[in-house]
């Protein structure tokens, strides 16, 4: 499931601009390199003044090896300048003799002429960061620790937050994760004593500890940081992507730096991350927030205003919308103001339409312009059909659409199934979704939505073939592990065999409150009440949704405690009142909570 809030962007984005700012000395904004075949710009008065040096025969040298490189001949080019650079101890030449081996993508190379550059002059930052950059590159990560620590310790200090978040953002690219997290804390470690620095250096720490799969040492490094320099925002950063990544125990210190500091980015950043993780009550407070102490905060409005269309309280919805809107014209520029229009226009459209004002949603959608947002206008359009009745005009509508391009044929039929989905005609749904399968047969997710929609009209074989077929060809796509168990556990059949299926897809995602939800039902139907009620109360308490609700409740009133599941499922029913599998336990218990 994929909450409908959830950013596309790493939430942490909008922080990470406001939080670390700091002046464009920084590597991130290191001169850029020149582009191909540009021109040798003269030697910095400051480096090395080498005209003297370039006699008639360096001169020669370097136009034919500037002529190799135009008649495609880059490493004979390549040779005579680097040659060139060494008689006339000239950096641009160096430089772009490891820019002609990179644009030939010789990456040997272009390490040996940046390693002579370096040597010939051992305190350029260009020189040791080219190195740098290439060792990464080529994926010796662990020679590049001599030239990593240089880069760190002839930073001036008002550029290191950024030139940390830079490094780690540089070795992202390494295979061996853990190797690469050693080798940032080791050339870091002149940092980490240092108040100023020293946060900054943690931070970039735990990302790589994070990003090499331990989270404990990511923890560690926060902590570290705070005792350092209490509520820093690097560390806060690197807490909120402990949080993003499923990991509760770093919230607390989130928690208190947003109270403490009241910045409307780092609110809005974790208000997203609790979104993505469907903690509904927690992000609204947040986003209120917001709105309190920065009341011209648009993005914040608009959030909030999806917000409570998604708990069906429209008029609330309605009257954010209607803040966002007088917000709009003080967006940066006329692009986002316009796509901001186009935004609010669908989502009033949507709250016209569930309180059933059909003429209101259906101007709102005319008055969309952007080309872009067709097929959203026509899916909603024809939205408003079938809530009318009107399948087969609203299936007409979308059908209409134009789709020159398979992608785009795509999802128009993918919305065509959600809307037959959504008219409660899975029949038809699941034959529409065949289709698509036919063109796309290789595709894992539409493989998958097929298999789901298969098991929705009872067609269980053709279900099991399918999710076996995709795990088979991708072994790696859990959530048909998860599917393919739940399914079992649901008919209360070879219950060993969907604990070992529902296993192996927590093992690729230990944290995901759906698939714990999935492991929980085996466990119910097998009989094991109370390992049940442990593993959907994690899950519950990972994303309150209303389905694992739904089973939360069931497992409590057949353990005996009626009103503990009473509660549960009150809970269920103010997040999601028309969830099939909390209706249909309700009813089938005869439960009126």
């Amino acid at each position: 499931m994929v909450h409908p809030l959830r950013p596309r962007a790493l939430a942490l984005a909008a922080a990470l601009a406001a939080l670390a700012a700091v002046p464009a000395t920084a590597w991130s904004q290191a001169e850029p390199l020149p582009p191909a075949g540009g021109t040798l710009t003269p030697p910095a008065s400051n480096e090395v003044d080498d005209a003297a040096a370039f006699n008639a025969g360096l001169f020669y040298e370097v136009l034919v090896g500037e002529m190799a490189v135009g008649v495609g001949d880059p490493g004979s080019g390549q040779a005579l300048i680097l040659n060139a650079a060494r008689q006339s101890n000239s950096p641009q030449l160096y430089r772009r003799a490891t820019e002609m081996a990179l644009q030939a993508r010789a990456g040997n190379q272009a390490l040996l002429a940046a390693q002579a550059w370096r040597e010939a002059f051992p305190e350029s930052r260009n020189a040791n960061r080219f190195v740098l950059q290439i060792l990464v590159a080529l994926n010796r990560i662990g020679d590049t620790v001599p030239y990593l620590r240089q880069e760190v310790e002839t930073t001036p200090a008002p550029s290191k937050p950024v030139v940390f978040l830079s490094i780690t953002q540089l070795y992202s690219r390494a295979s061996d994760k853990a190797l690469a997290a050693q080798v940032v804390e080791q050339a870091l470690q002149s940092q980490l004593s240092d108040a100023a620095a020293g946060p900054s250096a943690y931070a970039a720490i735990g990302h790589m500890q994070l990003a090499a799969s331990n989270p404990t040492a990511a923890l560690e490094a926060v902590q570290k940081a705070e005792v350092l320099s209490p509520g820093n925002g690097a560390s806060a950063l690197l807490a909120l992507e402990l949080l993003e990544n499923g990991h509760r125990g770093a919230e607390p210190l989130v928690a208190r730096y947003v109270e403490k500091q009241r910045g409307a980015d780092m609110r809005m950043a974790y208000a997203r991350v609790l979104l993505g993780q469907d903690r509904l009550e927690p992000a609204e407070a947040q986003l209120t927030a917001i709105t309190r102490e920065t009341p011209d905060y648009a993005d914040a409005w608009f959030t909030l205003a999806r917000l409570n269309a998604q708990q069906q309280r429209w008029p609330a919805a309605e009257a954010a919308l209607q803040r966002f809107d007088a917000l709009i014209p003080q967006l940066p520029n006329a692009g986002t103001q316009r796509s901001a229009r186009t935004e609010s226009a669908l989502l009033h459209a949507l709250i016209a339409q569930k309180e059933n004002r059909y003429a209101p949603a259906l101007q709102w959608l005319d008055s969309i312009e952007d080309g872009a947002q067709m097929l959203n206008v026509q899916v909603r359009r024809a939205s408003i059909l079938a809530q009318q009745g009107q399948l087969d005009q609203a299936r007409a509508v979308i059908q209409a659409v134009p789709a020159a391009t398979p992608q785009q044929q795509r999802q128009r039929l993918q919305a065509e199934v959600q809307l037959v989905r959504e008219a409660d005609q899975p029949a038809l749904a699941y034959a529409l979704q065949s289709t698509l399968l036919q063109q796309f047969p290789q595709d894992s997710e539409i493989a998958y939505d097929t298999a789901i929609l298969a098991e929705k009209i009872g067609r269980y074989q053709e279900m099991e073939d399918l999710l076996r077929a995709l795990i088979a060809r991708d072994p790696s796509f859990h959530h048909a592990y998860n599917a393919l168990g739940f399914s079992f556990a649901e008919r209360g059949i070879r219950l060993d065999e969907a604990r070992t299926l529902i296993t192996k897809a927590l093992e690729a995602a230990p944290n995901d409150p759906f698939i714990i939800d999935s492991l929980a039902w085996t466990e119910f139907r097998s009989g094991n009440l109370p390992l049940a009620q442990s593993l959907l109360e994690k899950a519950f308490a990972l994303r309150p949704d209303a389905e694992i609700a739904a089973h939360l409740g069931e497992v409590l009133w057949s353990s005996g405690q009626q009103r503990q599941a009473r509660d549960v499922w009150k809970k269920a029913l103010a997040l999601n009142p028309d969830n099939d599998t909390l209706r249909e336990t309700l009813q089938r218990l005869g439960v009126k909570p």
